[in-house]
């Protein structure tokens, strides 16, 4: 059940708990570097790792100086245009560098902290489509454009109060677009993002036989990929308990109930994935039923707060299910050499998040006519926000990364993939031990 209206000031110790869960999510981001290094080769891995600690900084640094200013606040100054007799809000007219927000602890200051945490998350998301072949520059010349202008843009529309959370109360159409913990805003942005990224720069080589068909490219390391899993689920409680009392005003004692249909929908998604590779190859696939678990928990951050747990093992079945069968079908079919599947997992898996709180959220009758909206059409404005990731997001995301590749090209050296971006970019590996000895650690000591 969505609450039908949001607070302005939240108690303190709704405050203090907000506080403790935005404090959560950087384990989520850690989690997702550890697991796009470990599916991405050896003698990149130090570069993979050091790509995700710079699009955080690069992705913190953009949004503190005009990420916020654009995606704003509910109530907060905005631009508006009118359309068909009506003002559609687009876009937060907030200042710059944080001036003039009150870093107190109200709604508004947590919004902008679990935002600077957010633009991070969904800049982590390219760096494992372009694993091993994706420069450092250009991932932090990327990374500057998604959280200055993509992410706030479309995370006003959701959650600063702009024109998709306004199809509620303008058109009926249940709550509006619902999506308190980022399976659109953060999710299929990032993995949108990822797929521009893998079509610009292509496939490594190697990949590919003349044929077309695809060659595996095993990950170097599944320890880290289940440990980062492990973190992951850390962060997404955090998330998708913060996103729910800021901006959809639930009670912060539902954050059991949010956190029990998180895991739910992160464990059952890695159980359709063992049980589907099991029955295919004989064997379950460890990298797949990673994907699987971080699959469920971005299906998961649509509507975690507004579902029971048997909904949300539903959620996480089918998105096990269609990231397993996504990552081949990209591979297979379209081509896209994505080694820590990110495409999958967090395109696919937030978009059928998306769609499924179309299908389970519900706003109670009485409720609605109170404050003039009704519980039917909440699939009608999921299907809206969908459509206008996939037919606006995606070509804006694409466009801006192809005009950047045209200034500076994104793609390494054929030297540099060969050698390994860990020598060739950063001028150490991350495994010395690795590589051949020299006398001095050869020779015998008499």
């Amino acid at each position: 059940m969505i609450p039908t209206s949001i607070p302005s000031e939240l108690p303190a110790t709704a405050a203090a708990l907000c506080t403790v869960f935005i404090f959560l999510v950087p384990f989520a981001g850690a989690g997702l570097a550890l697991i796009n290094t470990g599916l991405g080769r050896s003698r990149s891995a130090a570069h993979c790792m050091m790509s995700a600690l710079c699009a955080i900084s690069v992705a913190a640094l953009v949004y503190f100086v005009c990420g916020f200013a654009w995606q704003g606040f509910p109530g907060q100054p905005a631009h508006v245009v009118n359309l068909g007799g009506s003002s559609w809000d687009w876009i937060a007219a907030g200042t710059f560098l944080f001036r003039h927000l009150p870093l107190d602890g109200s709604p508004v200051s947590l919004a902008a902290l679990l935002g600077m945490f957010s633009a991070g998350l969904a800049a982590l998301i390219p760096t494992g489509s372009g694993c091993d072949r994706w420069r450092l520059g250009a991932c932090c010349a990327s990374t500057a454009l998604l959280a200055g202008w993509t992410f706030p843009l479309f995370a006003h529309w959701v959650w600063g109060g702009g024109w998709l959370a306004q199809l509620g109360a303008r058109y009926g159409m249940g709550h509006g677009f619902v999506d308190a913990g980022g399976s659109g805003t953060i999710q299929v942005t990032g993995g949108l993002t990822a797929l521009a990224i893998a079509w610009i720069i292509g496939p490594r080589h190697g990949k590919y036989a003349a044929d077309g068909m695809p060659s595996a490219i095993p990950g170097h390391n599944m320890v880290l990929v289940v440990f980062g899993c492990a973190l992951t689920l850390v962060g997404w409680l955090g998330l998708n308990s913060a996103g729910a009392i800021l901006f959809y005003g639930v009670e912060p004692v539902r954050a059991v109930g949010i956190a029990v249909n998180t895991t739910i929908a992160a464990t059952s998604a890695a159980v359709a994935a063992a049980f589907i590779t099991n029955t295919r190859f004989g064997k379950p696939d460890a990298s797949l039923c990673a994907n699987g678990w971080i699959g469920g928990l971005a299906a998961s951050s649509a509507a975690a707060a507004f579902i029971v747990p048997a909904e949300a093992a539903i959620i996480g079945l089918v998105a096990g299910t269609l990231v397993t069968l996504s990552v081949e079908w990209f591979e297979l079919r379209m081509s896209v050499d994505d080694p820590a599947g990110a495409i999958s997992v967090h395109a696919v898996g937030g978009l059928w998040g998306l769609l499924a709180a179309g299908f389970f959220v519900t706003l109670p009758e009485q409720a609605a006519s109170a404050v003039g909206i009704h519980a039917s059409g909440q699939w009608l404005a999921q299907l809206i926000g969908i459509s206008t990731l996939i037919g606006f997001v995606l070509p804006l995301t694409y466009g801006l990364n192809l005009l950047l590749n045209r200034f500076y090209p994104q793609r390494v050296a054929s030297e540099g993939e060969r050698q390994g971006m860990d020598l060739y970019e950063l001028g150490a590996g991350a495994y010395p031990e690795f590589l051949t000895h020299s006398e001095e650690f050869t020779q015998r000591k008499i």
